[in-house]
């Protein structure tokens, strides 16, 4: 008969080599910075044709609530559309490619990182708002939609998007597109080049937004959700830290656009 021995207690710090997700063999796809740039070019173009399309606006006055959500929603479906597209034509598709994957220990993790990143969202909100004003610390999104009326249907399409849509989105172009893209250059190991993936979409996602007195801001709710992408080494996880992190703002913007409170 045999006694099992007892555990050695965990009596060393952690490392970075520990928090990263385990390196795992992937067939090499042949698309790299070309291809984030491109889909950079298509959300962009897209933007601009669409606010073409909606003509100029009178002085004084906002912008129609339509114009409004397809500006906001259409540019950033599109170039995500075209991330997806690029991993078909030119490697193994999007379950590969930009690891988009669903496993429900991912979904646990995004959530953990999500309720920090709120936290720290809104603690870095109310410290930015304080520093300089209500007005420079609001999003361009909450700036269009501030006090104006929505049916509810448009109320809801425009919560669906904020909270779960646009996360999806964009994390398709940053964090798998541009993830993979810094993946795919010769570093030392695997792990640096996560790391390096890690930094950089963090940076290029908050400049992304076009708000520069928010960038600060945005660099802060970036890094939890990055971390999420990082710790799992798949996308699910940064989809629903992502998710979460945007959950107050919806809402917030929901109950303003139907007139049932004001923030």
């Amino acid at each position: 008969m045999t006694t099992s021995q007892p555990r050695e207690p965990f009596s060393r710090a952690l490392s970075p080599e520990d928090f990263v997700a385990e390196p795992t063999a992937f067939p090499a796809h042949r698309w790299g910075f070309g291809a984030f740039l491109l889909v950079e070019a298509v959300l962009l173009a897209s933007a601009a044709f669409i606010g073409a399309l909606a003509g100029p606006t009178a002085p004084g006055r906002p912008l129609p609530i339509s114009t409004v959500l397809l500006g906001t929603m259409l540019p950033t479906m599109i170039a995500a559309g075209a991330a997806v597209l690029i991993t078909v034509v030119r490697g193994n598709g999007p379950k590969l490619d930009l690891r988009l994957e669903w496993r429900w220990p991912d979904v646990w993790t995004g959530l953990k990182f999500g309720m920090l990143g709120l936290l720290l969202t809104s603690l870095s909100a109310y410290v930015w708002t304080e520093l300089v004003g209500s007005a420079d610390a609001t999003s361009a999104i909450s700036a269009l939609v501030d006090d104006r009326k929505m049916s509810v249907p448009a109320a809801a399409v425009m919560f669906g998007y904020l909270w779960l849509l646009g996360p999806i989105c964009e994390e398709i172009i940053y964090r798998g597109l541009l993830w993979g893209a810094v993946e795919r250059l010769q570093w030392r190991s695997e792990r640096w080049g996560r790391v390096a993936a890690f930094l950089l979409s963090t940076a290029v996602f908050a400049a992304s937004h076009l708000e520069p007195l928010r960038t600060t801001l945005l660099l802060v709710i970036s890094i939890p959700i990055g971390l999420a992408r990082l710790s799992t080494g798949r996308l699910a996880g940064s989809v629903v830290a992502h998710a979460v992190n945007n959950f107050l703002p919806a809402v917030a913007i929901l109950l303003g656009a139907l007139g049932v409170a004001s923030f």
